[in-house]
């Protein structure tokens, strides 16, 4: 991977993360359509990436983060992921095989869009209007929803919105939900890719794979810094969106995206 291309995956990330439309699958669709090796860097790489969007929403919203006073934040965040570090451990085995498929980004894209045409409707009734309103148990429901975007395509914010619509949260409550959500979600996968898991048939750990060639550590460090500032851009744009608009434009982006992908993939330009 060169460092425009861990730029570009970057910005993809940033701009993915946070809107409904699936980072992952995107990040996907972008290796194949540019022909970057999936070697086990680049696989990496597009977990490792998250660091940068995590740390948007520590940023923004660091306020609520660091005012240690409020320990039930804290504990709400801890049920909500929960279920994801369940399920990741028991299937990560099979979640590493999908993300290598551009055909199940495809089909998660388009029928999350088909979802999301109607979700303004379907959960327009809302009774949780704060953060501090949601119960530990519409936390953890709230969090089982994100478990759904465990199949790349799927969307982890588009998930965990829902979900939290799905408890009565306001749009605006269950979209900032679903950005606290993600910052443990996302640590957990990261540092285990970083720490835990082996790499390279078993024999490196991913930071010994980042530290391995001075390439892979600057595309490492300047991804997460491009991935940090488009994160703070998108999450900025995304929640003055939806307080106006809704999701119905995500879910014909959806759509298209997933139709064209489709197509590439019948032709054999992607693969």
């Amino acid at each position: 991977m060169s460092i425009i291309e861990a730029i570009i995956i970057a910005i993809v990330e940033g701009l993915t993360e946070y809107l409904p439309v699936s980072s992952t699958g995107h990040m996907i669709i972008t290796s194949s359509f540019m022909g970057i090796e999936k070697d086990e860097f680049t696989k990496l790489f597009e977990v490792a990436i998250q660091l940068g969007a995590i740390m948007a929403v520590v940023v923004l919203y660091w306020r609520k983060f660091f005012d240690f006073s409020r320990w039930q934040f804290y504990v709400k965040l801890i049920i909500g992921v929960i279920p994801a570090l369940i399920l990741g451990a028991l299937f990560s085995d099979k979640i590493d095989a999908m993300l290598e498929s551009p055909t199940t980004v495809a089909v998660s894209l388009l029928l999350g869009g088909v979802v999301l045409l109607f979700i303004d409707k379907a959960f327009n009734h809302p009774t949780i209007h704060s953060e501090n309103e949601i119960t530990y148990k519409r936390a953890f429901l709230t969090g089982l929803w994100q478990c759904i975007a465990m199949i790349p395509g799927v969307s982890r914010s588009a998930a965990s919105i829902i979900g939290g619509m799905q408890q009565k949260f306001t749009r605006n409550i269950a979209a900032e939900f679903s950005f606290f959500l993600a910052v443990p979600t996302m640590a957990a996968a990261t540092l285990y890719s970083l720490f835990l898991k082996k790499w390279s048939d078993g024999t490196i750990k991913g930071y010994e794979l980042i530290l391995q060639s001075q390439d892979n550590t600057i595309a490492f460090i300047i991804g997460n810094v491009v991935a940090f500032v488009v994160s703070i851009i998108a999450i900025k744009f995304f929640i003055n969106y939806l307080k106006k608009y809704g999701f119905k434009i995500f879910g014909w982006y959806r759509i298209i995206a997933g139709v064209i992908l489709l197509v590439l993939i019948y032709q054999g330009i992607i693969g």
